[in-house]
């Protein structure tokens, strides 16, 4: 049974590339230097995001209800794979702002009254 194919290398955790393969079927071998793709060196975490994230069709509501995560959380995760995938997640001033009102409420630093009203503004 053939293994997941590693994507970073154990001694130094640069990027691996594949240099030979093989069909099974006619035992053809092809030998060269094959990138693989952006996806294989995310992380097992950012992986299963990715499937749960396509599975909800990016509804970040229903993202939280599978992993059992906050709206933070999820954009955070979100963020974290933009990241990986080499891209630099666009975040606004105003995304900034409420996503620090949504985390204050979630740590009991406000009330959900005064989340809203900052939230308004």
């Amino acid at each position: 049974m053939p293994f997941k194919i590693i994507s970073k290398c154990p001694v130094c955790n640069s990027r691996l590339f594949a240099t030979r393969l093989k069909c099974k079927k006619c035992e053809t071998i092809i030998e060269n230097e094959f990138e693989l793709s952006k996806f294989a060196y995310l992380s097992y975490e950012q992986l299963n995001f990715i499937e749960v994230f396509v599975k909800c069709r990016g509804n970040i509501k229903d993202v939280e209800k599978e992993l059992g995560i906050s709206y933070p959380t999820v954009r955070s995760k979100l963020d974290d794979v933009i990241s990986a995938l080499g891209y630099i997640p666009a975040r606004t001033k105003e995304e900034n702002n409420n996503l620090d009102i949504i985390t204050k409420l979630e740590n009991g630093e406000i009330t959900a009254e005064d989340a809203i009203n900052l939230l308004k503004k």
